[in-house]
C-alpha cells in the first residue's frame, strides 16, 4: 500500500511533516492551498478515516498510525481554536512521496 507523507503550516507558521497509509489523502488536499481550519480539520479526518480503512481490508486491522495523525491534527487544532479571534487557516505546504 503506497503511504505518503504531506507537510503543513499551521496558522502560527509552525510546520508539521504528517503521515498517510494512502494517497487517497491527495482526494482531499492540493498543495500551495490554504484551508480553513475547520474544513482542514474536516478533510483530515476524512482522508484518514478511509485510509485507515483500507489498512484495515487489506491487513485485517485499522491503521493505528493514520489514527494516531488524525488525533495529533485534533489535538493540535483544538489549541487554534481556542487562542485564535481570527479564522485560522492551514496550509498544504507539499507531498512527500
Amino acid at each position: 500500500m503506497p503511504q505518503i507523507h504531506f507537510q503543513i503550516e499551521w496558522p502560527d507558521g509552525i510546520r508539521e511533516t504528517c503521515y498517510s497509509p494512502s494517497l487517497v489523502i491527495k482526494n482531499y488536499f492540493t498543495a500551495n492551498q490554504s484551508y480553513p481550519l475547520d474544513d482542514f480539520v474536516s478533510r483530515a479526518r476524512t482522508a484518514l478515516m478511509i485510509a485507515s480503512e483500507r489498512v484495515k481490508a487489506k491487513y485485517g486491522v485499522p491503521c493505528r498510525l493514520a489514527l494516531g495523525q488524525l488525533e495529533r491534527i485534533e489535538h493540535q487544532a483544538l489549541q487554534y481554536q481556542e487562542t485564535s479571534t481570527l479564522k485560522p487557516e492551514v496550509k498544504i505546504l507539499q507531498f512527500i512521496e
